[in-house]
């Protein structure tokens, strides 16, 4: 959203291109998170089969640990989507180009931070160090997406 803004004001467009996104990166975040809990599953079992081999009578309580993949990729997507949604309706119900930007900066600076503290809380770290950590990243995605798309999109005269 904030890379389309930088290069067009219709909120119609800024909405799309926000639903559009909110899609593909939850599903980008559960198939990277898919592969990613799969593969860990795959060298769990690989260890507990050496296990076992040695001896060893660890793997039946193991068993029940293992990572459930699928599980991981919609928990991913969907909070994924839920941290996309946020500005997308920030940004729905906001005319005025510059303002519905301010909103849409701040209220995910907001939720940024929202996630942040969540994070500490079920992790058990310290909260304002995970939730400048995550309002930095989120600040420095955002700034990015604008200041590429800007470039792009002003200096090779693109129609938007």
């Amino acid at each position: 959203m904030m890379g389309v803004s930088s290069v067009k004001e219709d909120v119609k467009a800024v909405i799309v291109v926000g639903f559009a996104g909110l899609v593909a990166g939850a599903c980008s975040m559960a198939i990277g998170e898919f592969v990613s809990v799969y593969t860990q599953r795959d060298v769990e079992i690989a260890q507990m089969k050496r296990e076992k081999r040695k001896g060893s009578s660890k793997s039946d309580e193991n068993d029940e640990k293992l990572p459930n993949p699928v599980q991981a990729a919609l928990a991913s997507a969907l909070a994924f989507a839920i941290g996309a949604v946020v500005p997308l309706l920030a940004a729905a119900f906001i005319r005025q180009h510059k303002v519905r930007m301010a909103v849409v900066v701040a209220v995910a600076s907001v939720a940024l931070v929202v996630f942040g503290v969540a994070g500490a809380l079920l992790g058990g770290t310290p909260m304002v160090k995970s939730s400048a950590r995550v309002l930095v990243g989120g600040w420095m995605a955002m700034g990015t997406t604008f200041g590429l798309t800007k470039l792009i999109g002003s200096d090779h005269g693109m129609q938007f």
